[in-house]
């Protein structure tokens, strides 16, 4: 079972990296070449929303993964 949590914190931790990324490149321009979304060829002109999610799925995870930890 801690392996199962850790590999959860872990793809959380490369979704909210992505997500993040998404967000802040698409804001400010920066850090091109960084993520994965815009790569995706059908998220064009849909990058902040497929960011935001990816962050949104990341803090699931870490919530899925603490409440399995609690038990």
């Amino acid at each position: 079972m801690r392996q199962v949590l850790q590999v959860l914190e872990v793809f959380g931790v490369l979704l909210l990296i992505q997500g993040v990324v998404a967000v802040v490149h698409e804001l400010t321009g920066r850090l091109r070449g960084w993520g994965i979304v815009r790569r995706i060829g059908f998220l064009d002109g849909y990058e902040i929303y497929a960011g935001v999610t990816l962050i949104v799925l990341a803090l699931a995870l870490f919530a899925v993964a603490e409440s399995q930890r609690a038990r």
